[in-house]
């Protein structure tokens, strides 16, 4: 009987400590955050964010969220995320950001602010090389706050180590 029970308690009680310590690492709770990131981000967008590479640019009025594909070759992911990204402008000069809200679990900074300021702020598509990029200007000084601080929170939770600074 006591070795059943010691059985027991290697199989199954010492398993579930295990798992409830990884869950509490905040390592762990760092990937699965990244995880649920980057599934709702290409469930948002529509290709794989590992086809990818996402630059955001911080200027003096405002800045840019760029996309290119990896692989130089790939021209049917290059016109995938360069119609999403004509896309994306048009949502955001509508005031609409409920793709980064999706993508992030919640409300970045900055989109109270552009989505109330909305008529203060151009959203330009432009192709670049392999890939595309939207242009983010204003003239308004609360709204280039907001778009400072929008893309600051791209750069920090998508990793890229692009400059928090404004050349």
């Amino acid at each position: 009987m006591k070795i059943i029970l010691t059985l027991f308690v290697l199989l199954f009680a010492l398993p579930s400590a295990s798992s409830a310590q990884i869950a509490q690492d905040p390592h762990h709770q760092s990937d699965r955050r990244r995880d649920g990131l980057n599934e709702r981000g290409d469930h948002a967008m529509g290709f794989g964010h590992e086809k990818t590479t996402h630059h955001f640019r911080l200027a003096v009025d405002g800045g840019a969220i760029e996309v290119t594909a990896n692989d130089p070759e790939d021209a049917a992911s290059v016109e995938q995320f360069r119609g999403h990204l004509s896309h994306i402008a048009k949502l955001f000069k509508a005031g609409d950001f409920d793709k980064p809200m999706f993508t992030h679990g919640e409300t970045p900074p900055g989109v109270p602010v552009m989505a109330r300021m909305k008529e203060e702020l151009t959203y330009t598509f432009e192709q670049i090389e392999r890939g595309g990029r939207v242009r983010i200007r204003t003239v308004n000084p609360e709204a280039i706050e907001a778009v400072h601080d929008f893309l600051r929170y791209q750069i920090k939770e998508h990793k890229t180590g692009d400059s928090l600074d404004v050349p």
